[in-house]
């Protein structure tokens, strides 16, 4: 996608309501340091949010979708005055009374986020963490497809504890049935998830066969023992999180992130465009954005990430289906590799191809 492109993306509506970039994997690769400056892809501010529990000095979360920062203000002010079992409830991740603890997150909203969600209160009674368009997508696939291809009781022994050897038995002759690699495929096709799941737009630079490259990543990792207490597959086919939470929403997280939130900067625009009111910066969560961009925006983007980055920067991002690597292209960065090799066969986000780490020279 080059920049014309990019500016006729729709930018009104929830894009995803969870972020879908394992915090774990990001925070052990980036190795945060007290006093660090971060800029943060915003998405859904989880992944924002799990670096304030590393005391940085700046947390710069932007994104050009201004949705998406109205849905980080909305959790922002949710850490800022709700105790921790009413902040599940409120997000959705516990019953409760959203509608009645809206009224008290409301007054840690600035003026224009409260006239915005006052408009959408439907969505956060509803679970705001469910009402994402990626999540929307994935509970058609378990609430419509699923069904038709297995039981309730196969897909809880999918996550039962068992040997590396009984896991691999059980994907192979109980869950990969002609129906699954039938509907999966027609399911994920680069038509379908372009439709239903992330904007056609943000699939241009993709040359692989979409269907194929997911099932071929689920299926390594559905036939692990590391699917076992991946919370991010128990909520695509369960629809909830249930051996873990997101690192965000774990109590032990809980009080370090609120003590921090005055760390939070909440930016609407590119990420290069944090550049002119915020510099230096020594850590970089950059999502999966390149995935969307062509070459030529790749090194113009990537270059501006150079430029304002301070001595011995770390930059993490993933792949998906578009192969991209800074230090293929800038000689100022080395690629950590290694190190994120080290951990591809714990990252929660199987889907993804590879965890990419740069490191300014």
């Amino acid at each position: 996608m080059s920049k014309t492109q990019l500016d006729t993306v729709r930018h009104d509506y929830i894009r995803y309501a969870n972020c879908w970039e394992d915090p774990d994997a990001l925070l052990k690769v980036l190795d945060l340091k007290p006093g660090n400056r971060i800029l943060s892809i915003g998405s859904a501010g989880d992944n924002s949010f799990s670096m304030l529990t590393k005391n940085p000095s700046m947390v710069v979360a932007v994104d050009i979708n201004h949705v998406q920062l109205e849905l980080i203000h909305l959790k922002k002010a949710a850490f800022q005055t709700l105790e921790y079992n009413s902040f599940l409830q409120f997000l959705g991740f516990a019953d409760g009374n959203r509608a009645q603890l809206y009224q008290k997150v409301r007054t840690a909203l600035p003026e224009e986020s409260q006239k915005f969600w006052d408009a959408r209160q439907t969505e956060i009674v509803n679970r705001i963490i469910y009402q994402g368009k990626f999540e929307r997508y994935f509970e058609l696939f378990r609430t419509k497809l699923l069904p038709l291809i297995h039981s309730k009781k196969n897909i809880e022994k999918l996550f039962e504890f068992k040997t590396a050897e009984a896991q691999k038995s059980f994907y192979q002759n109980t869950w990969n049935n002609w129906r699954w690699r039938l509907l999966f495929k027609v399911f994920f096709s680069k038509f379908v998830m372009g439709k239903f799941g992330r904007d056609p737009k943000f699939l241009n630079e993709v040359k692989v066969p979409v269907a194929e490259f997911i099932f071929n990543q689920a299926e390594t990792h559905l036939e692990s023992i590391e699917c076992q207490a991946n919370y991010f597959l128990q909520f695509i086919l369960t629809g909830r999180f249930k051996t873990h939470l997101p690192h965000y929403a774990r109590p032990e997280n809980f009080n370090s992130i609120k003590e921090n939130l005055d760390k939070l900067v909440i930016f609407h625009g590119l990420a290069e465009d944090a550049f002119k009111e915020h510099s230096d910066f020594d850590r970089f969560n950059l999502s999966n954005i390149f995935e969307y961009m062509d070459t030529e925006l790749f090194k113009i983007v990537g270059d501006s990430f150079i430029k304002n980055s301070a001595s011995k920067a770390r930059i993490a991002y993933w792949n998906l289906m578009v192969p991209r690597n800074l230090a293929d292209v800038f000689t100022e960065l080395k690629d950590e590799s290694m190190l994120s090799a080290s951990i591809k066969k714990s990252d929660k986000g199987f889907f993804y191809s590879k965890l990419v780490v740069n490191e300014l020279k």
